[in-house]
């Protein structure tokens, strides 16, 4: 069993149920730090994560319309229109009819929305920003390759299409 050179020296090849509980427990915990500061901005409108999410999203791929919305958050319909109604009226988000195909409405964040989708994203990228510097480049890559292992197929796909072409 080769040791990683880790804190405590445990070793990538096998990790005891106690550590493995440690990751989990950390995992829990940093969440909840990862979301207090947005859950605390959206509450303070009568918003929750996923009027975050459709927002992000909206602002990643501005003029995607609601079915590659659904595709990248994985949804329901039913779901995501509920959302987009309450974004929509609050004046967040506007649905413009498409140009070729007038059933379809591109989405697209507001002035509005867009200031909220920034200050939703200052707060984690600040918080990101600093537990990257904290703990170093190599860490870096390997949370980012943890995470990848840890989705399903279908999540993996929507991300590596979201990496891959995102903006």
């Amino acid at each position: 069993m080769a040791d990683t050179g880790s804190p405590g020296g445990e070793s990538l090849l096998f990790l005891t149920d106690e550590q493995l509980r440690r990751g989990i427990e950390a995992m829990f915990f940093a969440y909840q730090g990862f979301t207090a500061d947005p859950d605390r901005i959206l509450a303070e409108r009568g918003y929750g994560r996923a009027h975050h999410r459709a927002i992000h999203f909206i602002n990643r791929r501005p003029g995607a319309n609601v079915n590659t919305l659904l595709a990248i958050l994985g949804v329901t319909k039913q779901s995501l229109n509920r959302v987009l109604r309450t974004l929509i009226e609050d004046g967040l988000v506007e649905a413009r009819v498409g140009t070729r195909d007038k059933r379809e409405r591109h989405l697209h964040l507001t002035e509005a929305g867009a200031a909220l989708e920034t200050e939703l994203s200052t707060a984690q990228r600040d918080r990101m920003r600093a537990a990257y510097k904290a703990a170093g480049p190599g860490a870096v890559a390997g949370f980012r390759q943890v995470l990848e292992a840890m989705m399903d197929p279908e999540a993996l796909k929507r991300y590596a299409a979201l990496r891959d072409g995102g903006s």
